[in-house]
């Protein structure tokens, strides 16, 4: 036996997801105004990202601004059934 401890994992997963989707809600860490308090991260092919870029460049809107609201539209509050 080694007397170092056990490496943990990165991230575990949550034991209770309802309650682990709402304390995004919490205060941010750094003490800024919890506006955005999420972070989505994907991976897309350089090119998609390119036209991303450019299209919200285009537009005149941050990528982040433009996704937000692609988003929004996409998965509303009102969700109702999706079929």
């Amino acid at each position: 036996m080694s007397d170092r401890p056990s490496r943990r994992a990165f991230a575990a997963r949550p034991a209770d997801p309802e309650q682990w989707i709402k304390s995004a809600n919490a205060a941010s860490r750094d003490g800024r105004p919890a506006g955005y308090t999420a972070r989505l991260t994907i991976d897309i092919t350089p090119e998609l990202r390119g036209r991303i870029k450019i299209a919200a460049f285009q537009r005149g809107i941050t990528v982040a601004d433009m996704l937000r609201d692609l988003l929004a539209r996409e998965f509303p509050t009102d969700e109702g059934d999706p079929s």
